[in-house]
């Protein structure tokens, strides 16, 4: 059976893409599954004036299912940690950094725009358990306190070192941006987020040590109410799925900005996927339907790895 050519990866469309013509995955006898409802739900924010960004690769085949402005740079909120974590475990790998190293809470500038560190008692905390935190459930603070300790110039080198160009963390979590700030957390491309989600879990990211440590850290995220809802797992334990469901994720918010980027991969196949949804946050329905659109993802997701 020979193979078809593949739509061009920056096929845009609205906002959106069009699947890429191919082959059924290795894993698989069925035939070929579509994302119709995703290409129309991503369509829909687009013609309301969203900005979306798509990109589906297959881990087996390392090529494209589905493809729009994947390689716009975009906003994506709290994804910017990922990378900041990738530095980080290589930092612990190499001794640039001691995982217990004790960090005191009172010498961090106060943030409370996300986390938990900030309700607990424990005043001081090792770079290890941090590194949990800021993966697990964004904690803002555990986030900037490893910044603090490896500095944006680490994680701008690092970056290049992944071959993210249109990837950058512009600045620590804020409660409040001023003129003298960076407009945003961080930004990223859809494309690039899934590329770095599959070099996590193909143990391509720096090295197979520092891949498994950052994907153990983000295999505890909490935020599964997103692309991740429709895989029905537990928030709070999702490690070892009864059903052979290997799942990694990170979301990405901000005003007017939902990101999730991941892997997923179930007995059919799997995949590495990042959507960007920038939109009008002007009233609960604006938002309601840009988390819509994830979860119709996460549902043609679930569909195709099973």
């Amino acid at each position: 059976m020979g193979t078809t050519p593949e739509t061009p990866r920056d096929t845009p469309l609205r906002g959106a893409g069009r699947p890429a013509t191919r082959r059924p995955p290795r894993r698989t006898s069925a035939g070929r599954r579509t994302f119709t409802s995703t290409l129309r739900a991503l369509d829909d924010l687009a013609s309301s004036g969203a900005r979306v960004a798509v990109r589906i690769d297959d881990l087996d085949r390392g090529t494209a299912v589905l493809a729009g402005d994947d390689n716009d740079t975009l906003p994506v909120g709290g994804l910017g940690v990922v990378p900041l974590l990738v530095e980080v475990a290589a930092a612990f790998e190499d001794g640039r950094l001691n995982p217990l190293e004790i960090v005191d809470r009172s010498s961090l500038e106060p943030v409370t725009v996300a986390g938990i560190w900030q309700h607990l008692k424990a005043p001081a905390l090792p770079l290890a358990d941090l590194a949990v935190l800021a993966a697990s459930v964004g904690d803002a603070l555990a986030a900037n306190a490893l910044l603090d300790r490896v500095g944006l110039p680490a994680v701008r080198a690092r970056l290049e070192t992944l071959g993210m160009e249109r990837t950058a963390l512009l600045d620590r979590f804020r409660d409040r941006r001023g003129p003298d700030d960076a407009p945003r957390l961080a930004l990223s491309s859809a494309r690039e987020l899934a590329t770095l989600f599959a070099a996590l879990v193909n143990s391509r990211a720096v090295d197979a040590r520092v891949s498994a440590q950052v994907a153990e850290w983000l295999s505890r995220n909490a935020d599964l109410s997103l692309v991740a809802s429709a895989a029905g797992l537990d928030p709070f334990a999702h490690e070892n799925d009864d059903h052979g469901l290997l799942f990694i994720n990170k979301t990405g918010r901000d005003d007017g900005v939902r990101a999730e980027a991941g892997v997923l991969a179930g007995p059919r196949a799997g995949v590495s996927y990042a959507l960007i949804v920038c939109f009008d946050d002007l009233s609960i329905a604006h938002r309601l339907r840009a988390h819509d659109a994830f979860r119709v993802l996460g549902l043609e997701l679930m569909e195709y790895v099973f």
